[in-house]
């Protein structure tokens, strides 16, 4: 196949498409369910960058603009309300993270379920015939290592997202913390 071949598959998008449908009637269900899982883990970590980009831009001036705008900033009460307005950003800055780690944590256990799945329809291709036919177990085969290239997939894109997000999010509060100064 030529390179503008290739070129040409990815850009049509009918072609897009069946290649999706095929891989995912190849994998079984379980991949389906893992496609779900991935587009649900990507649009949380797309709002966590989206997020960082503009809002918690916006809440760091919020915040710093409260901060300058006190006269005090020696007594005990100003100490707790800049522990406050550093919490606040923090709980911002974490959002949606728990359920990130959640996400890339299941990944890999539903391509186990996959793999299970997929074995279980290849003994049950070995009852059925009586012997280890190649081409009447492929089907199967291919139902229990898709889903568990899958989930490793999403489970590694998503620890890799989670990690660069947890830096920033820990480096932004840490910035803002910085700046929050006590006399």
């Amino acid at each position: 196949m030529e390179f503008s071949e290739i070129i040409w598959l990815f850009l049509n998008p009918l072609n897009a498409i069946r290649g999706v449908r095929d891989f995912l009637e190849m994998g079984g269900n379980v991949l389906f369910v893992i496609m779900i899982v991935n587009v649900i883990l990507m649009g949380l970590i797309y709002e966590r960058f989206s997020y960082f980009r503009r809002g918690f831009v916006q809440l760091h001036d919020e915040t710093l603009s409260n901060w300058n705008a006190r006269s005090d900033h020696k007594s005990w009460t100003a100490h707790r309300i800049r522990e406050q307005l550093i919490s606040i950003a923090k709980i911002g800055a974490q959002k949606n993270m728990g359920s990130i780690k959640a996400l890339v944590a299941l990944s890999p256990l539903l391509g186990l379920v996959g793999t299970v799945t997929g074995m279980v329809e290849v003994f049950d291709v070995m009852a059925i015939t009586g012997s280890g036919n190649a081409r009447a177990m492929a089907a199967g085969i291919s139902k229990a290592t898709l889903p568990t290239m899958a989930g490793l997939v999403t489970a590694v894109a998503g620890i890799a997202f989670s990690t660069v997000l947890e830096r920033r999010a820990n480096r932004a509060v840490s910035e803002l913390e910085d700046k929050l100064i006590l006399m």
